[in-house]
């Protein structure tokens, strides 16, 4: 039997604008799996809950506030890396306030569900496309 991996939680959002159209974005260069396009969100700290996390990051990463109450919990990735196991609850949101700008990917992209699997994206971000494909 191999030895346990860490446990690495994540949160992370399905943006979806009034066109049905999903959020992603494009890891930069210098971070690990740069280039390729996953859901905004980010590691959860400790004494932090998802809904928490999230609120911080969509506000550090996209320059959006998201309340509690526009956070609807959708669905998880569980998925083993090389060096960690990463848990990843997907939620989604569809009302925040302020513009969503780039401030540390490489770039945005507003996709239709069907176009998501056009952009390669991080191993555990890949199954969540079709969970998305048939919610929209």
């Amino acid at each position: 039997m191999s030895e346990p991996k860490r446990m690495v939680l994540v949160a992370a959002a399905a943006l979806i604008d009034s066109d049905g159209r999903v959020l992603i974005c494009q890891r930069p260069p210098g971070k690990q799996l740069a280039g390729l396009w996953e859901f905004p969100g980010g590691k959860v700290e400790p004494g932090e809950t998802p809904e928490q996390c999230l609120i911080r990051e969509l506000d550090e990463e996209l320059g959006i506030q998201v309340s509690h109450a526009c956070l609807a919990p959708f669905v998880f990735a569980s998925h083993t890396y090389e060096d960690f196991h990463l848990l990843m609850p997907l939620y989604l949101v569809r009302r925040w306030d302020g513009v969503v700008t780039a401030k540390e990917h490489s770039g945005l992209a507003w996709v239709t569900p069907m176009k998501l699997a056009d952009y390669p994206m991080p191993p555990a971000d890949a199954p969540l496309v079709a969970w998305l494909r048939d919610l929209i």
